[in-house]
C-alpha cells in the first residue's frame, strides 16, 4: 500500500473511537449570556470519528466511553443509536445530586466579525473517572477492528484517561488494527491538569503506538513539545511550517505513517478558506482551496479525520483520501452541530469540484 500501514480487509468493526461523551447546548448566533433557547447537538471528538464514518461512509463503527443512567445520558444514548454507532459503555450510577455527570458545552456561533465563544462544565465528569481496566476489550474486539481512534481532549481529562487510551491501543493493536490519534490541543483542560510539560509527557506517550497522526502545527508544537516558526504570525493556508515540521516529528516518532491536518484562514465568523494537508509515508498531498460561507465550524476538523481516514481504509490513492477529508470537512460546516448529515455521493462529488448549484 502506498500508505505504509498493512490495513485489515475483513473486522466486525471497522473502526472503535474511544472517548467522552458531551451535550453542547447551542443558541445560535445569540451570545449565550442572552440566550433564551437552544439545540441540543451530542458530540465529543472521538464519537464525532465514528459517527461520521457510520452515518455518512456507511462504516460499522463503534465508539467505548462513560455512561450514566440518568436523563442526560438517557438523551446522549439516544443520538449515539441514530448515528448508528455501537455503544460499549462503562455505566456509572448518578447520585440524584451532584453526578457523575456527562459533560455539557456551552457554545454560540457567533455572526460576521463577533467569533464563537466556547466554555464547558466538565465538572465531575463521568468520562473522567474511567480506568484501565473499565473495559473488556476481547468482546468490544470481537471479530476483529480495521482501526482505532482516540484524542487529545479525552487525553486531558485526568490522570487515568491517558491510560485508558494506551491500553485500548495495546489492545487494537494485537488485532492488527491501525492506530490513529488526533492531538486536538486544549489549553483551558490541560491547565486543569498538569499543564503544558504534563501534556507533552502524556501526548508524546500515546503518539508512540500511532500509525496516523492528526494535528497542525501548533498542535505539533504545544502537544509533542516540538520546535516550529511563530504559529502566530504564519499564513494559516500555507503548509510550509506545517510540513517543514515533518522532519521534527518523524526525528521523535519515526513509526508514523500519516501527518495530517486542515488548513483555515478565518475572514470572518461566516467566511473562511479551507484546505488540508497530509505528510503520507514520505510524500506530501494537499487538497484544492475553496472558500465556505459556514453555518456552524465546530466539528470541522473530526469531519476532515473522518473523510481522510475512510479514503485510506477504502484503499483510495493519497491525494483522494486528502481531498475525501478536505471535502467532507468542509460540508459539515454548512450543519448545525458536530456531526455529519452528508451523504457519500455528495462528498465524492465536492471532491470533483461540485457545486451549490440547486439538485432537482
Amino acid at each position: 500500500m502506498s500508505y505504509g500501514l498493512k490495513i485489515r480487509e475483513e473486522a466486525a468493526l471497522d473502526c472503535v473511537s474511544l472517548g467522552a461523551l458531551v451535550h453542547r447546548l447551542d443558541p445560535g448566533i445569540l451570545p449565550f449570556r442572552k440566550a433564551h433557547s437552544f439545540e441540543l447537538h451530542v458530540s465529543g471528538g472521538e464519537f464525532n470519528v465514528a459517527a461520521n464514518l457510520a452515518d455518512c461512509f456507511r462504516l460499522n463503527t463503534g465508539v467505548a466511553t462513560a455512561m450514566v443512567n440518568y436523563p442526560v445520558g438517557d438523551l446522549i444514548a439516544e443520538r449515539v443509536r441514530a448515528m448508528n454507532v455501537k455503544p460499549f459503555y462503562k455505566q456509572f450510577m448518578h447520585n440524584g445530586v451532584t453526578g457523575p455527570n456527562m459533560a455539557a458545552v456551552y457554545s454560540d456561533r457567533g455572526q460576521g466579525v463577533r467569533g464563537p465563544v466556547v466554555f464547558y462544565n466538565r465538572s465531575n465528569e463521568a468520562a473522567a473517572l474511567l480506568k484501565p481496566g473499565d473495559f473488556n476489550w476481547d468482546e468490544i474486539f470481537k471479530g476483529g477492528v480495521r482501526w482505532f481512534h482516540s484524542g487529545g481532549i479525552f487525553a486531558a481529562l485526568s490522570a487515568t484517561t491517558s491510560e485508558v487510551i494506551l491500553e485500548g491501543m495495546q489492545e487494537a493493536k494485537k488485532q492488527g488494527a491501525v492506530i490513529s490519534f488526533d492531538l486536538n490541543y486544549r489549553a483551558k483542560l490541560w491547565n486543569i491538569f498538569g499543564g503544558g510539560d504534563k501534556a507533552v509527557s502524556v501526548l508524546n506517550k500515546i503518539v508512540s503506538y500511532c500509525d496516523v497522526l492528526v494535528g497542525n502545527e501548533e498542535d505539533l508544537q504545544k502537544g509533542l513539545g516540538l520546535e516550529g516558526q511563530d504559529v502566530e504570525n504564519a499564513s494559516k493556508l500555507d503548509p510550509t511550517a506545517f510540513f517543514g515540521m515533518m522532519d521534527t516529528v518523524l526525528n521523535k516518532h519515526p513509526h508514523l505513517k500519516v501527518v495530517a491536518t486542515t488548513l483555515r484562514e478565518v475572514h470572518s465568523t461566516n467566511r473562511h478558506s479551507w484546505s488540508a494537508v497530509a505528510w503520507i509515508n514520505g510524500k506530501t498531498y494537499q487538497a484544492p482551496q475553496c472558500e465556505l460561507d459556514v453555518l456552524d465550524r465546530v466539528g470541522g476538523g473530526d469531519g476532515f479525520a473522518s473523510g481522510l481516514f475512510y479514503g485510506i481504509l477504502s484503499g483510495a490513492e493519497p491525494l483522494q483520501a486528502v481531498k475525501l477529508g478536505w471535502a467532507h470537512g468542509a460540508l459539515l460546516t454548512t450543519y448545525p452541530g458536530d456531526t455529519t448529515m452528508a451523504t457519500l455521493e455528495q462528498v465524492v462529488d465536492f471532491t470533483k469540484g461540485g457545486t451549490a448549484r440547486i439538485q432537482r
